[in-house]
């Protein structure tokens, strides 16, 4: 007679709060300038809004999109000239949105599971109607970088986020196109880990040396220069994909000293969208068949005729991560849909994540910026 073997206990579900406010932003600024907004999206996540109050109440607004695993940090750098700061000084009152995939929210790692489909219909939308509600009539801009623009791209194929005065998007738009053997790696790197691993972390502090991640960080390391582990798992491997995300030289050491706070861990379950996508090449809807997401379009670049608004298609030309995808979009928007106003510029000397955090961004980057947000017509 076999005796019963006794099931181990399952262990118990952590609590996630989905409520609690993001951490604290990195920044320079007067605290009473910095005002940190109780906000929710539409589907009511709690997420991140910040206004930056310039006591100047007509200035023109700008929305800044952060990229996945980063969060507005990116955009307030005290170390360096940052993009607030260029804003502020030529007339501008920024807004920042941390999106449900920004490292400052408290659930970014243990939370529930999104798609990218979620950020362009709950986050960005509700962001934008929100300072449309403070602001007024007042012209709202939109500066937004990597996921953050294929989030926007989305959103504004489908009609909810109208009459934006000016969009400038950084790194990829409506055509995501990873560059080199990215795609075939991430299809590999997904099916071989998304069993083993939720996420992949960048901060070996974090995880130690007996970790089942050490292999990832060792491999990040093979023909690294720069002795930093997290350095090395994001300018040499990007989170073990093999591309760079930033030129080296371009950061200052104290940005590159804090690169763990700047980004976070990669979700390994957000890959099978981003694959989908990058297969397609265009900004593709995950949620089929679900009625939910009905307003989003399936594909948006087909349905890019929707935009109403001026977009600066922006990339560096050492961008590691999306190739020549900002030009293939200037291409096919110029061919399929004349009439859209959409320009190209190419930053000489830059990568992906550098076009923010970079020393010289300031002088090197963010004059376009202005330049572009300046010319508009608001009137």
């Amino acid at each position: 007679m076999f005796g019963k073997n006794k099931a181990k206990p399952r262990p118990a579900l952590r609590r996630v709060r989905t409520t609690a406010a993001p951490r604290p932003l990195r920044h320079r600024l007067p605290a009473a300038a910095v005002e940190e907004i109780p906000f929710h999206a539409g589907d009511g996540l709690r997420i991140g809004l910040t206004r930056i109050d310039t006591g100047q109440p007509d200035r023109p607004a700008v929305l800044l999109l952060h990229g996945h695993t980063a969060s507005a940090d990116m955009f307030l750098a005290p170390e360096i000239r940052n993009l607030v700061d260029v804003l502020l000084d030529n007339g501008y009152e920024p807004w920042l949105l941390d999106w449900r995939g920004s490292c400052r929210l408290p659930y970014n790692e243990t939370g529930k599971r999104y798609t990218y489909d979620d950020v362009a219909l709950h986050d960005i939308p509700a962001a934008v109607a929100h300072i449309r509600g403070r602001i007024g009539d007042r012209p709202l801009f939109a500066v937004a970088h990597c996921i953050g623009s294929i989030a926007l791209s989305m959103s504004m194929a489908a009609g909810l986020v109208p009459d934006l005065a000016g969009v400038v998007s950084q790194g990829v738009f409506l055509t995501p196109k990873l560059a080199g053997r990215m795609a075939l790696r991430m299809s590999l790197a997904g099916e071989l880990m998304k069993s083993r691993f939720d996420h992949i972390p960048i901060d070996f502090r974090k995880v130690g040396l007996r970790s089942k991640y050490t292999p990832l960080f060792a491999l990040a390391s093979r023909g690294a220069s720069c002795p930093d582990p997290t350095c090395q798992i994001l300018h040499n491997s990007a989170w073990g994909m093999g591309v760079s995300l930033f030129v080296h030289e371009n950061l200052t050491d104290t940005t590159h000293d804090h690169l763990a706070d700047l980004l976070g861990p990669a979700p390994m379950w957000i890959m099978p969208h981003l694959r989908r996508m990058a297969l397609a090449h265009t900004a593709v809807r995950w949620h089929d068949t679900d009625h939910r997401y009905r307003a989003l379009p399936v594909n948006a670049l087909d349905a890019a005729d929707r935009i109403d608004t001026r977009v600066l298609l922006m990339a560096g030309t050492e961008n590691g991560l999306w190739g020549d995808s900002q030009k293939t979009c200037h291409q096919l928007l110029t061919r399929r849909h004349p009439h859209l106003d959409v320009s190209y510029l190419e930053i000489p000397g830059y990568g992906h994540l550098d076009t923010f955090l970079g020393r010289g961004a300031a002088l090197d980057v963010f004059g376009h910026i202005i330049d572009f947000l300046d010319k508009q017509d608001v009137g």
